[in-house]
């Protein structure tokens, strides 16, 4: 398959160079580099469902949980900040309301997920408030609070709270809350997928029908990131 979190491509030097040119603390690049990933690459999902390299998420501006953690691995290791990638299960219901009808019945119950960890200094932090752009978050949260869900929306509420801030002092998350089982810490996603705990790998069926309705599922997205809060 290939190393996925391709931090040694132009693009993804070039730009961790440019994003942390005038920081000089790992915190503060990373803040550079997160708010880079959050927003700049809005939520969406990718013709090529998890397989897409760091570099050509930026080519895209756009990508899931998985392809912006892919994404989010690389510029840390391009800045020479230390990270991995954890991986879990999730319910599928974290999709729900993007993810409707036939497209929602042929995802499995539990999802293949990711966040980043990052080592500042001398502790490892878990980050995944940067999988939903912050307009999306905020018409996302606004949104199941309004239909009583806690799961849906790609947004999953703790005691009826998320966050999309960089929260590296205090344990605050945009999807953990619906998160079923831990897989552990990855150095490159394609490890991940090539082992027997990868449950989003497609059969030609199934990939067919999620090629011909992503872009349905996409306009459900900008929907919901238009919506006033």
């Amino acid at each position: 398959m290939g190393k996925l979190a391709d931090y040694d491509h132009p693009a993804i030097s070039e730009l961790a160079a440019r994003l942390t040119r005038s920081e000089t603390t790992p915190r503060r690049k990373l803040d550079r580099i997160f708010h880079y990933v959050r927003d700049e690459i809005r939520f969406g999902f990718p013709m090529n469902g998890d397989f897409v390299k760091a570099s050509e998420t930026i080519q895209l501006g756009y990508g899931q949980c998985n392809t912006k953690a892919t994404l989010l691995l690389a510029l840390c290791k391009a800045a020479g900040i230390q990270a991995r990638i954890h991986f879990s299960l999730i319910t599928k219901d974290i999709q729900k309301g993007f993810f409707t009808g036939l497209a929602y019945w042929l995802m499995p119950n539990e999802i293949s997920h990711s966040w980043i960890e990052v080592e500042i200094e001398g502790q490892w932090r878990r980050i995944d408030t940067f999988i939903n752009d912050k307009s999306l978050f905020d018409a996302a949260k606004a949104k199941i609070k309004r239909l009583g869900w806690s799961v849906g929306y790609s947004v999953a509420l703790e005691d009826g709270e998320a966050s999309a801030d960089l929260n590296l002092d205090h344990a605050a998350y945009q999807q953990m809350a619906a998160v079923t089982d831990d897989h552990g810490a990855w150095d490159d996603p394609s490890d991940y997928y090539e082992s027997e705990k990868y449950r989003n790998r497609p059969d030609g069926v199934r990939m067919w029908f999620y090629r011909h309705l992503i872009g349905g599922i996409n306009r459900r997205v900008e929907a919901v990131r238009s919506e006033p809060v």
